[in-house]
């Protein structure tokens, strides 16, 4: 059984419904994208979608499954997809949309839990493959992340037509079944269902496992190869049941995107760039209309230079600087009716009670409670005895200092030990060899003497004779 996390379709008694398909989010901008102009036409064709998936695939065996494989799908999984999706179409980004699924497997039980998004590299056929030494390292990392459970690569998933898989997605599933996992699932989703689902309607998605039909390849399959490939024939596609298995936490998630679904924009495509064979007329420029085209220039070829971690954190700049102007405006509205009210409402009680019966219509006693709470809150981030508290902070630095310090001394000192010993080893060492020498050299002249001596007697003996 397969275990997808990461899709947000929810059980009815879980009082949620996929209504939040991805449709809500990103189905509009999928229209505009150049990646998906072949599979998605226009509302006027709509009748050539359905003939389309309706075709048969020779990639889908016509035959159902007999594995007992049963998937279980976790909405973690389809936002993940999701997310991929609206990220690519977004920043108008070239090449497919592939990632890999991470789960379980316990016997005919199939857990896909998370996903993510993979790099992909060009083989020297021009067939799209794994980046191999990115992708090993990046599951590592999820599996260092995710110990218990240990979760392991049991599929991928990919963008594909409603009719299935495409002989282009057999090198990226090839090349998974025999580096890592010769089991592996392979999740297609589908874009075109998106506008033509209703409410309450199957998941635009379908899960796939693998099954070798050798003997039953027709010439058809044959058609579809490439000169210097491999056989890929023999590979079909089973279509696997499965079910939506959703955690606590994970509603928690899903509740929230439903939430915010009915918010969410459309992107629309950019209008097409005027063609360059139509020559403009020209127009004598002066010094300042030349300046704003250089630096409108250079404006175009920075937003060009951007890339996806740039965009990302330019988004998250800009979602922090709305958070402030919105804390700002806020404040400044507690700060008008504070303005507003009576300074004998600011000062003290007494006058307070004094005046009630002339002016308590204008007080909000509620707004009033939630400003004392706000205030005394920020009491906690900044002390109100600022002298006692850096006397205590300047306290504790020099203590902190005071330690370092003595700990950089106690290294000198031990430095200074080392250098001694050292030094006396070299000392002793000079002594030993000036003693050896002495030794040597009134040796030698002992030797010399006694040699000298011997010769002198011999000679004198010779003479004798």
């Amino acid at each position: 059984m397969i275990k997808l996390r990461g899709a947000w379709s929810c059980k009815p008694n879980k009082h949620l419904q996929w209504d939040i398909r991805l449709r809500d989010i990103n189905a509009t901008t999928w229209k505009h994208h150049p990646a998906y102009s072949s599979i998605v036409p226009c509302e006027s064709s709509r009748r050539g979608i359905f003939d389309m998936a309706e075709a048969h695939n020779s990639l889908v065996s016509s035959k159902s499954s007999d594995s007992g494989l049963h998937v279980q799908l976790h909405p973690l999984v389809l936002l993940t997809v999701s997310d991929n999706i609206t990220r690519h179409t977004a920043r108008q980004q070239q090449g497919p949309i592939l990632g890999a699924l991470l789960g379980q497997q316990e016997g005919r039980e199939v857990t896909l839990e998370h996903a993510f998004e993979c790099n992909f590299i060009y083989g020297p056929n021009g067939e799209i493959l794994l980046h191999a030494a990115w992708f090993e390292e990046r599951v590592r990392q999820f599996k260092d992340v995710h110990k218990d459970p240990a979760l392991d690569l049991v599929g991928w998933f990919t963008v594909t037509p409603p009719s299935g898989p495409e002989p282009s997605h057999l090198h990226i599933h090839r090349q998974i079944l025999n580096e890592y996992n010769e089991s592996a699932v392979f999740l297609a989703f589908h874009p075109t269902l998106m506008n033509s689902s209703s409410t309450g309607a199957k998941l635009p998605l379908t899960i796939y496992e693998t099954v070798y039909e050798g003997d039953n390849a027709g010439e058809g399959d044959k058609a579809m190869q490439i000169d210097g490939e491999e056989q890929f024939s023999n590979i079909r596609f089973r279509e696997l049941p499965y079910s939506v298995e959703t955690g606590e936490a994970e509603m928690i998630s899903v509740d929230h995107v439903a939430r915010g679904g009915g918010n969410a924009t459309a992107v629309e495509a950019p209008a097409p760039a005027a063609p360059a064979s139509q020559p403009q007329p020209e127009k004598k420029k002066g010094p300042k209309s030349k300046k704003k085209g250089v630096e409108s220039e250079q404006k175009a070829v920075d937003t060009s230079a951007l890339t996806p971690e740039d965009e990302d954190l330019i988004a998250n700049l800009n979602t922090r600087l709305n958070a402030v102007k919105t804390l700002e405006s806020r404040i400044r509205l507690i700060k008008s009716y504070l303005s507003s009210l009576p300074p004998s409402y600011l000062e003290n009680h007494s006058s307070t009670e004094s005046k009630e019966g002339s002016s308590a219509a204008q007080l909000s006693h509620p707004i009033l409670r939630n400003v004392s709470a706000l205030i005394s809150h920020l009491s906690l981030l900044t002390p109100q005895d600022h002298d006692s508290f850096s006397t205590e902070w300047t306290a504790q630095s020099n203590d902190v200092a005071l330690v370092s310090l003595l700990g950089a001394l106690g290294n000198s000192v031990k430095g200074m030990r080392e250098l001694g010993r050292k030094s006396n080893i070299v000392e002793s060492t000079k002594q030993t060899n000036a003693s050896r020498k002495t030794q040597m050299a009134f040796q030698s002249r002992l030797d010399d003497e006694y040699f000298s001596g011997r010769n002198g007697a011999a000679a004198s003996g010779m003479f004798l004779s």
